[in-house]
């Protein structure tokens, strides 16, 4: 198979982008710090940076294996998705859920959650098989990881309120030697964290200095003292939201919309944009009361008010019960007989979690307001000099998705325009309260959650392997149910292109195919995804897109999503996870985990839901024993792909003994029913 190098561009097209960038850069944000002596200094087998599900399940298994764990969050939770991120619904696919196919951990933590509630379903939620309360999932997984520890008898050093800062580097940039961090409490006097939303805290949790805000500590993290017998004397795992240490570290990632190509056929662009990712989120809890409830208009509530929707038409009309129960996350017993939508009826007390498309998402996309800083706008901002780095995130649009949240919660209870849908749909419901304080459901005085819901941060560039010169990733044709001969991709592809899209689709046939020049016509296209030989978890949910916006600011009036973004929105096949996505390049101690392994943009908009973190965590922290026990670097598990690589096939083996799957029941290059795998 013919594979294309990734276009590169003219040094005219970067310094024109440069230029555009710095038009959209608020100011310098960053000063360079030298960094303080630290106070402490904390050695580790693993340091895991981020305690979502990715960060929390490679710590599960890294306990279990008995090794010594430090892990980092910036937040005060642990569980991202399932807590600090407040996305408390558990988003699966229906066979994967009825088999309870998933890694160990993973159903353990189902499990737990329906021992604590007493049912599996305790917000009576439809979108959902289990919808619950994100501050108890931070209790719940926090037990789980402490049951772990004892279980396997290793150890969790567990940092929340704390960020790495910099990275220390071996002199040959191979390895990464140690990490500097910042963990932060409230000064003397002031209100304890979790009580200023994000926007105001985010930067001065990055600083080195004390602030009239937060007392701040300096920590050194560093492998253990003993000498290693192997290459690597400890690992660092990439888990945070949006690829932090990816920046940091300086290895190849991408951001955005990638190019159009035969791998990623539906890209809306020929050349990319690094500016558009999907919308972030921040949700909020809100409860039914018997009676209306004072409601109070934010003041910028009419610069906001013009991008909210039901989004589609309901002959029903029974728009607002719809939005509730879609994410309910506590539904009191006794329950009422009436049912709506499969679910129970809701009535007082009832609490509903908000993550809505034409709601509280915020989707911005251009240079001058998008979320992620690309390597241009980081080095404009001064956070790649030593000491510069701040967190990577523009703080204005932290501070405008919030202001976003708010209004909609607004538009909710008391609005009566609609974006999509025009008037006479939306209707006042005034009889609910926005839940906020800190024993509150998101556990934060402002109500928000503790940190947006990222779908799309940075990702990586795998190592260059076998037919993937430029560098490994799971691209959109390994996992899509796309129908490909729709006129759309012959008209956007070129000839050589939709040639290659076809060859690659042939399966088996593939070489045959591409010897016989086979016209697309004749091709029979395979109806599986991709098969890795270095599998190490397994994914499935829908390619799903909250595609950015196409104006500047989001919420600007009749604003609309990027053209053809959701062309590539839809079903997909039950997928993998290769052990090559996880492997950056450049660096030999560092794996990642979560939504900044190796994939395309369309690829990773499947690659992001709550199983799949938990999956490639679990991966992560079994393939970090294994290497370790080996005295080998994880590439080398890899380096001689499509060859037989042994201990690859031992490291599979113990995932598999640890019942972290590697691959869906039947898996085969000869099966090519998937049929009952449909995500819904």
């Amino acid at each position: 198979m013919v594979r294309r190098p990734i276009r590169r561009y003219s040094a005219r097209f970067l310094s024109a982008l440069v230029a555009i960038s710095s038009l959209a850069i608020p100011g310098r944000s960053s000063i360079a710090e030298a960094a303080p002596p630290p106070d402490e200094t904390v050695e580790c087998e693993l340091l895991i940076v981020g305690s979502g599900l990715a960060g929390a399940a490679t710590a599960y298994e890294s306990l279990l294996a008995g090794r010594t764990v430090c892990m980092t969050e910036l937040t005060d939770w642990v569980g991202g998705q399932i807590s600090s991120q407040g996305t408390s619904a558990l988003d699966e696919a229906k066979r994967q859920r009825e088999l309870l196919f998933y890694a160990a951990g993973y159903k353990e933590l189902r499990q737990r959650i329906e021992e604590f509630y007493g049912r599996q379903n305790p917000g009576g939620c439809w979108v959902s098989a289990s919808c619950f309360l994100p501050r108890d999932a931070h209790t719940i997984l926090t037990e789980q990881l402490e049951d772990a520890a004892e279980e396997g008898g290793g150890e969790l050093k567990w940092f929340p309120s704390t960020v790495v800062k910099e990275l220390e580097l071996s002199p040959d940039g191979r390895m990464l030697d140690g990490a500097i961090a910042i963990q932060h409490t409230p000064a003397p006097g002031i209100p304890p964290l979790n009580t200023e939303p994000l926007s105001q805290t985010f930067e001065d949790a990055y600083r080195y200095e004390d602030s009239e805000r937060f007392t701040k500590s300096v920590i050194r993290f560093v492998p253990p003292a003993a000498d290693s017998a192997g290459p690597a004397d400890w690992y660092v795992v990439e888990a945070t939201e949006t690829g932090e240490i990816v920046a940091l570290a300086g290895v190849p990632y991408r951001l955005g919309l990638d190019p159009r190509s035969y791998l990623n056929p539906s890209s809306p662009t020929a050349t990319g944009d690094p500016y558009c990712t999907q919308g972030f989120t921040y949700t909020f809890a809100m409860e039914r009361t018997e009676e209306p409830q004072p409601q109070d208009m934010p003041s910028y509530y009419p610069q906001y008010e013009p991008y909210f929707s039901y989004e589609r038409p309901r002959e029903s009309g029974d728009y607002f019960d719809y939005v509730f129960t879609y994410r309910r996350i506590l539904a009191p017993k006794p329950r009422p007989e009436e049912k709506m939508f499969g679910v129970s009826a809701v009535k007082p007390g009832d609490i509903s979690m908000q993550n809505w498309t034409w709601g509280n998402d915020y989707r911005p996309g251009t240079p001058f307001d998008n979320l992620v800083y690309n390597p241009e706008q980081l080095a404009l901002t001064g956070q790649l000099e030593p000491g510069g780095w701040l967190g990577g995130l523009r703080v204005e649009s932290l501070e405008k998705a919030e202001e976003n949240a708010y209004s909609y919660y607004y538009w909710l209870v008391m609005g009566d325009t609609d974006s999509q849908l025009g008037a006479g749909v939306k209707e006042p419901h005034p009889s609910h309260r926005f839940i906020s304080g800190l024993d509150a459901p998101m556990g934060t005085a402002h109500g928000l959650s503790k940190y947006p819901y990222i779908r799309e941060g940075r990702r990586i560039v795998g190592r260059p392997s076998y037919g993937f010169p430029q560098g490994f990733a799971v691209n959109e044709i390994d996992i899509s149910r796309a129908e490909y001969r729709d006129q759309y991709y012959q008209n956007t592809l070129s000839r050589y292109d939709y040639l290659n899209l076809w060859w690659a689709l042939a399966g088996l046939e593939a070489t045959a195919a591409i010897d016989n020049q086979t016209d697309p016509a004749d091709v029979m296209r395979r109806t599986r995804s991709t098969i890795y030989p270095d599998a190490v978890g397994i994914a499935q949910y829908a390619i799903d897109f909250h595609p950015c916006l196409t104006l500047t600011p989001p919420e600007t009036p009749g604003n609309t999503e990027r053209e053809n973004i959701r062309k590539a929105h839809g079903q997909a096949y039950p997928g993998q996870i290769p052990l090559r996505a996880m492997i950056p390049q450049n660096i030999d101690n560092l794996l990642v985990a979560g939504k900044s392994i190796a994939t395309s943009n369309i690829a990773a908009a499947a690659y992001r839901v709550h199983s799949f973190e938990w999956s490639v965590g679990a991966a992560a922290g079994t393939t970090i024993d294994f290497v370790l026990d080996e005295g080998i670097l994880p590439y080398e598990l890899v380096d001689q792909l499509p060859s037989r690589e042994p201990e690859l096939e031992k490291l599979q083996q113990r995932l598999q003994q640890n019942e972290n799957p590697t691959a869906f029941p039947d898996t085969s290059i000869f099966n090519l029913d998937w049929e009952d795998w449909r995500v819904w």
